[in-house]
């Protein structure tokens, strides 16, 4: 199992050296608020501020691809995740994309 301090949007890990370069790994999830979810968010815009229901459903829809990018690696044989990154994209009105990418590679100690 890849431990978080394994992961890193470096191009390095410090104190490890890459042994071997695995390619580059992705976990994807696509989600959308639910019609209620989407009334409560759209009252909490009328009064400005934080958007509490998007913040969680953003938080929860990062943390799925990131398990899924993490699982991608593992299952390749990769150690450690290096030059990782997020990008989100709307597929259509109200559903969205989250890739979670970087580059799974094995790592030794130095």
């Amino acid at each position: 199992m890849i431990d978080a301090s394994m992961i890193t949007t470096s191009i390095s890990l410090e104190g490890y050296q890459i042994s071997k370069n695995l390619g580059v790994v992705r976990g994807i999830t696509v989600r959308s608020r639910s019609l209620l979810g989407n009334m409560a968010g759209g009252l909490q815009t009328i009064f400005g501020g934080k958007i509490s229901i998007y913040e969680s459903l953003c938080e929860r829809t990062r943390e799925e691809a990131f398990q899924h990018m993490k699982q991608h690696a593992e299952e390749i044989g990769a150690n450690a995740i290096i030059n990782m990154r997020y990008d989100a994209n709307e597929v259509m009105n109200g559903v969205t994309e989250v890739l979670a990418y970087g580059t799974a590679v094995r790592v030794e100690r130095k």
